[in-house]
């Protein structure tokens, strides 16, 4: 058996974090409301808040490897600590101008993405020193998240109305704290968290290189930037929903705070199940059949419950099943990332898929802001749920995501027989990477859908594994 400490620690950093980000997701829009009582300026915070995302997500995947992704982790919690601490520090001192939070919205996000990729690709390392499989590792990993998610929602709606935002805002980055001190003391001996010896001298020249190799791969494989599209989409009208849409329509139609944690803690605790259901028996479907089914279910009808309902029961219901059905996804698509990328482009496609996937988030913060002042919340809830709608029938559209039921093609590393190639002749398809030589123990082959394995010598393809945003697919990862 090897040794669980650093899987234990990254997981348990990670539930932390995202437990804080849940605080942050419900308090940082309940306090522009307080404060500035308007739609819109909430909408200009969100706009703020996920536009450092996408720029740290496109130029971020060469330095995370050149850095380290332990020390990238760790800088990523401490500097988020620092920045969410300062909002309700300012605001107590009669300090905080709407100009400062905004810029302190955008630090947090622009080194928030760097410390979330770093952790997320060193999943099937850890999976591998611990002794454990890709599959049970990448479903741990979705499934903490998810349940953290859950616990930070219910627990930010409660405390915002015995407390108030502002210490929910302090609690959040006192989180952010403890998972940088977690994996500091938990993350030792991974040769995969230690930065990379570069192959060739730190230059311009060098960076954009290696940061052109990880869009390269992202753009030569057509199921991964299908996925990307969807994505896109559906974590855009996401953060409308979650930014603007659900605290205005909490506010105004649910009896405010409580109702939205409420609400997100019966999205993630579905999203749970889903996740545990998918880990248990998901393996034995066709991954496209699945993911079709579920991708629908998971969003568009919330949006809709709320544009013709008032009351919080109807809602809860709904975004309970849209849990079950989004927690359906991440496994999914994580499976097919970790199958179609190799370990040294890892960081790289990792940060463009982040890009990818978040890059209508920006907008669609400040475009559901928009839309409330002009056509009323009924008429944003509803536009942005079309556009959700319309994304989700991707799968059934697009023949790129046939190939959804393709066995793994990606390996970790080099072999006596040279390193990775393209190798777009064979029967995956063109555009995934192929690899000469021997295998390695443990590493991904290409045994066929479905198979699993993982002992020396053989091709171990995960059936299941993690990762869609809490409604969508963020890196792909949707929802609230």
């Amino acid at each position: 058996m090897g040794n669980r400490t650093p899987l234990a620690a990254t997981l348990a950093a990670n539930s932390i974090s995202t437990a804080g980000t849940s605080l942050t997701l419900i308090g940082v829009p309940w306090f522009v409301l307080e404060t500035t009582g308007s739609a819109g300026r909430a909408g200009v915070v969100a706009f703020c808040a996920t536009l450092p995302i996408v720029v740290a997500a496109l130029v971020g995947g060469p330095v995370i490897d050149r850095i380290g992704r332990r020390r990238v982790a760790i800088a990523s919690d401490a500097v988020c600590a620092l920045a969410i601490a300062a909002i309700p520090l300012l605001h107590f001192a009669g300090l905080l101008d709407f100009w400062m939070l905004c810029a302190l919205m955008a630090l947090n996000g622009f080194a928030h993405t760097p410390g979330n990729t770093a952790r997320y690709v060193l999943i099937p390392d850890l999976a591998e020193h611990a002794g454990t499989t890709l599959a049970r590792a990448a479903s741990l990993f979705d499934a903490v998240s998810r349940g953290a998610r859950m616990v930070g929602a219910a627990l930010a709606g409660v405390l915002i109305a015995f407390v108030g935002a502002e210490t929910v805002l302090l609690l959040d980055a006192a989180t952010f704290g403890l998972s940088a001190l977690l994996v500091a003391a938990g993350v030792r001996g991974i040769r995969a968290a230690e930065p990379r010896k570069a192959e060739t001298p730190v230059s311009l020249r060098a960076y954009g290189t290696e940061l052109r190799e990880g869009y390269a791969h992202l753009l030569g494989n057509r199921l991964l930037l299908s996925v990307v599209v969807m994505v896109m989409f559906m974590n855009g009208t996401d953060q409308g929903w979650n930014a603007v849409l659900l605290p205005v329509h909490a506010d105004a139609e649910l009896g405010g705070a409580t109702a939205i944690g409420l609400l997100t803690a019966m999205f993630g605790a579905g999203g749970l199940v889903g996740a545990l259901l998918y880990g248990a028996v998901g393996h034995r479907f066709p991954r496209r059949a699945v993911f079709t089914v579920c991708v629908i279910l998971c969003g568009a009808p919330r949006f809709l419950v709320a544009a013709v309902s008032g009351t919080t029961l109807p809602l809860a219901v709904t975004m309970l099943l849209g849990g079950i059905a989004g927690g359906v996804l991440n496994p999914i698509l994580t499976t097919v990332i970790y199958e179609r990328v190799p370990d040294r482009l890892r960081s790289r496609v990792s940060g463009a898929l982040t890009a990818g996937c978040e890059f209508a988030m920006p907008v669609g913060g400040l475009a559901a802001g928009l839309l409330v002042e002009g056509a009323g919340v009924t008429g944003a809830l509803l536009a942005m749920g079309g556009v959700y709608f319309l994304a989700t029938l991707s799968p059934l559209v697009f023949p790129s995501w046939r190939t959804l039921d393709d066995g793994a093609v990606a390996d970790a590393g080099e072999g006596p027989g040279g390193p990775w190639v393209d190798g777009g002749q064979g029967q995956d398809g063109p555009g995934v990477l192929g690899r000469q030589g021997q295998e390695r123990p443990g590493v991904i082959g290409g045994q066929g859908p479905g198979a699993a394995g993982g002992q020396p010598g053989k091709s171990s393809v995960p059936p299941t594994a993690s990762r869609v945003s809490s409604s969508a697919p963020s890196r792909p990862t949707p929802g609230p």
